[in-house]
C-alpha cells in the first residue's frame, strides 16, 4: 500500500463514518443542525488504527 492508497482508505473511512451517523441521527428524528453535530462527533472519535496498523505492516513487509 503506497501513501496515495493510505489516503483514500483514510477519507473513504471519514466519508463513511460522518454519512453514516448524519443518516442514522435523521432517522432519530433530529434536525439538521444537530445532525451534523452528531456527524462531527462521529468523526472526531473515529479509529483509524486499523488501517494504520495495516499501512504500517505492509510497509515492514516491503522492506524485507
Amino acid at each position: 500500500m503506497n501513501l496515495e492508497d493510505l489516503a483514500k482508505r483514510i477519507r473513504e473511512a471519514c466519508l463513511h463514518a460522518i454519512l453514516q451517523s448524519y443518516e442514522d441521527a435523521g432517522i432519530q428524528g433530529l434536525c439538521a443542525e444537530w445532525r451534523w453535530e452528531v456527524a462531527v462527533g462521529a468523526l472526531r472519535t473515529l479509529d483509524l488504527t486499523p488501517i494504520l496498523r495495516d499501512f504500517q505492516q505492509l510497509s515492514i513487509k516491503c522492506q524485507e
